[in-house]
């Protein structure tokens, strides 16, 4: 079986070799942890912004960047594809692991999580788990671990914390946005499981969303959710007549909260993520092409006044 964190090791080990030439830097600690700061403390870039991606992928998915425009303003596009869809989004990408030791906090995700098997349902439903003696994980904080740090994610992982590598960038810093629009696909994979569909099903998956520009700590959340919610559009091909029965419930359109930038929407919950209708985490947009039967549909559509008002343009 194919093992996420020996694929993501080979990509960590090129931007920690070339962490200058990717405007990163590398660090080891006493206990042999490695770590590349990709953004809280440099100022990274497109390319750190890709190898942070697909090292979050498992290596099991393509990252690319093109110039789009949405109403007419110019504007960078992530585009994503991979072949393995439920692996490189359930079994790795998907940041299901609240990693906090001590006052560290991060969210965790990546292909350590195959390792540690968090959250565990996950992994039982896409009977999928990674056995390596390395444990690559990504870290969405604005903070680098400590050892301390590194030593409990080593005992979750069951691996030699010298064997313990991570990747680390803010919300609000450009591998950030890059990252969590680089999600596009993920989201969509995301939702299916959670409406109950075997996400083993689908084939290939490609998908696309704008790059939100970094307005700052405050507003980091919602620009970068925003980009897939009003903005990202995913093709799916798959094994699946049952399809058919789960697509009036797939885009984010058909949630409670829909129409207004995430920020506004986070406000008025009171700052309470479990006040938000959690069908708004979906893609805007989705294409399916269901091979069995030939057909293709389509659900859902781009909302760019709510992109342009979100992401600050005048």
């Amino acid at each position: 079986m194919l093992s996420v964190n020996e694929l993501a090791l080979e990509i960590f080990d090129n931007l920690a070799d070339l962490a200058e030439e990717f405007n990163c830097a590398y660090h080891e600690l006493d206990n042999g942890a490695r770590i590349v700061d990709c953004g809280v403390s440099v100022r990274g870039g497109y390319a750190a912004g890709r190898a942070f991606t697909e090292i979050c992928m498992g290596g099991l998915g393509e990252v690319n960047f093109r110039n789009g425009e949405i109403k007419g303003i110019p504007m960078p596009f992530i585009d994503v594809n991979t072949d393995f869809p439920s692996i490189s989004c359930l079994g790795a990408q998907k940041a299901g692991w609240t990693v906090k030791v001590g006052n560290y906090f991060a969210m965790g995700s990546g292909p350590a999580r195959a390792l540690s098997l968090k959250p565990k349902h996950t992994f039982e439903v896409i009977e999928y788990e990674d056995d390596y003696d390395c444990a690559v994980i990504c870290l969405e904080s604005d903070h680098l671990p400590n050892a301390e740090v590194m030593n409990k994610i080593a005992e979750e992982c069951h691996v030699d914390v010298a064997n313990v590598c991570a990747v680390v960038a803010p919300t609000a810093s450009m591998v950030g946005s890059i990252q969590v629009a680089g999600r596009c696909v993920e989201t969509a994979i995301y939702k299916l499981n959670e409406l109950g569909f075997d996400t083993r099903k689908v084939i290939a998956a490609m998908g696309t969303a704008p790059v939100p520009p970094v307005r700052g700590a405050k507003l980091a959340m919602g620009v970068t959710n925003d980009a897939t919610i009003y903005h990202g559009r995913i093709s799916l091909t798959m094994n699946a007549p049952e399809i058919k029965d789960y697509l009036d419930k797939i885009p984010s359109n058909k949630s409670k909260g829909y129409g207004k930038p995430f920020n506004d929407i986070f406000k008025e919950a009171g700052y309470d993520f479990y006040k938000i209708d959690t069908s708004l985490f979906s893609p805007a947009e989705v294409t399916i092409n269901e091979l069995s039967s030939g057909a293709v549909y389509h659900v859902g559509a781009v909302n760019p006044d709510v992109v342009i008002k979100s992401f600050g343009y005048e």
